[in-house]
């Protein structure tokens, strides 16, 4: 399976070919992952799962992203099955998707302020950071 690095400033246009070009037609985002690699410099990845139905052709799209605001592009532009998984990245890591239609928490409450997947995250969590229900 072939894994593409991609500059998030080009993310998107490098997507719309993938998807439309009849020779390649990627035409469907079948996951989407986020990564915390806790270094100084590129802290944050988005991997894109895409396949090609017609050719039965799978290519991971990589993106790195800022330490200190990680950002890009939404793809829901190109694939709107982005939704979810960029979502889900955005409530667990704390990335930012310029554009998407939706983006809010998916499992946290809205005004919780931290991110639970990353590596910096208290493994017991954060006391008093989010209420519970009474027993």
């Amino acid at each position: 399976m072939t894994g593409v690095y991609i500059d998030k400033n080009d993310v998107l246009e490098v997507c719309k070919i993938l998807k439309e070009d009849p020779e390649l037609k990627f035409d469907s985002l079948v996951d989407a992952v986020s990564v915390d690699r806790f270094q100084k410099k590129e802290r944050f990845e988005m991997i894109y799962n895409i396949l090609s139905l017609d050719f039965n052709e799978r290519i991971f799209i990589k993106i790195k992203l800022d330490s200190k605001i990680p950002e890009m592009q939404s793809l829901t532009q190109v694939w709107k099955s982005a939704n979810w998984y960029e979502r889900e990245a955005y409530d667990m890591i704390g990335i930012n998707f310029v554009n998407h239609p939706d983006l809010r928490r998916m499992y946290m409450p809205e005004e919780f302020e931290y991110y639970p997947l990353r590596k910096d995250f208290p493994l017991m969590g954060i006391p008093d950071s989010i209420p519970l229900p009474n027993k």
